[in-house]
């Protein structure tokens, strides 16, 4: 029987934000003591928008700035593995052998590469880019994870290693578990603009790192119901970022739902309901910033090195599996 095993991660292309602990780490915290846990740091994610030496320069600092925010938000390094992607070589093997079983009509379907191609900026979407479900596969397959823990936009994505796993099986024999996405409490999370989720390249998000100072600034500045010209005028709950934000962190449910009956009514103003956010946020993310403090630089690399080497361990016995499963290479060794 499979282990009941995890596998997910991140792009170093910026810090976490709350929108990262909605989609994905509220439920890698809550399965780590249930889960064998693999998180992932996916540099060579990057190079399919983003193959510019100084880009990759720049994700090899927010690979630490990551396995940082892993950490500070409660990641045990004892019993997770938090590596990085390019220090695993077999994942270049089984992504190779992988793109075998899959058609390019196929991951064409999927529009969430045609948006990544726009938001970066390419007039034509690369090859690597219109493999990356592909190169994710390889990701979840490599540990033979049963559990992948993402945010809404990738459930696609996770199908998709979903059949390249079946047919591999169908094939050669049984060597991977299917995996099953597993979707965060709050699937998308808007970002302060109110205009579209949470990303680091929008400037609408609030980062894990943040200091009290900062979000307070933020949360000010958000974006609310633009109908509404006084505090006298009754405002609009449903699709307000500030009430969602308040939704997802704010533990007194009471107050959040007196803040939304007194809005709708026309008896609070922005500034009060903002203000109790930024109370609510900063008691959230207090621990957080204890937790950080806690490590220094050197530690979290030895931390990475050392959970990199646990993931080239397991993807070596994987790719034992599946070269004894499909005949490859009989005369080595």
């Amino acid at each position: 029987m499979d282990p009941k095993r995890i596998l997910t991660g991140d792009r170093p292309t910026g810090p976490l934000h709350l929108g990262h602990y909605v989609g994905s780490l509220q439920n890698r915290l809550r399965l780590q003591d249930s889960h064998e846990c693999f998180f992932i740091i996916a540099d060579l994610h990057t190079l399919t928008t983003r193959p510019e030496k100084e880009h990759i320069r720049e994700a090899g600092e927010y690979v630490r700035e990551i396995a940082l925010d892993y950490l500070a938000v409660g990641i045990d390094p004892e019993r997770s593995v938090i590596f990085v992607q390019s220090g695993v070589p077999e994942t270049f093997e089984l992504n190779l052998i992988l793109e075998m079983l899959i058609t390019v009509p196929r991951l064409e379907r999927l529009p969430s590469l045609k948006d990544m191609a726009r938001d970066a900026n390419l007039e034509a979407l690369p090859f690597g880019l219109l493999g990356y479900p592909v190169l994710q596969a390889a990701d979840i397959l490599l540990p033979r994870a049963t559990l992948v823990p993402v945010g809404k936009d990738n459930e696609a994505h996770v199908e998709v290693s979903r059949e390249i796993a079946r047919r591999f099986n169908r094939l050669y024999g049984e060597v991977f578990p299917i995996p099953e996405a597993l979707i965060g409490e709050v699937p998308t999370l808007v970002g302060t603009d109110g205009q579209a989720k949470m990303s680091k390249s929008l400037n609408n998000a609030i980062f894990l790192a943040d200091n009290s100072e900062t979000v307070e600034a933020k949360v000010m500045h958000m974006y609310t119901d633009p109908k509404r010209v006084s505090a006298d005028v009754p405002g609009t709950v449903e699709g307000n970022p500030v009430f969602a934000y308040h939704d997802a962190f704010n533990p007194e449910k009471a107050e959040v739902a007196e803040l939304k009956e007194r809005y709708r009514g026309g008896k609070v103003g922005d500034v009060e309901v903002k203000r109790k956010l930024v109370q609510a946020l900063n008691q959230f993310l207090a621990p957080i910033r204890e937790r950080r403090a806690q490590y220094d630089r050197s530690t979290v690399e030895e931390l990475i090195v050392e959970g990199t080497r646990r993931a080239r361990r397991e993807a070596e016995e994987t790719m034992r599996l599946v070269r004894d499963a499909m005949g490859l290479y009989r005369s080595i060794g």
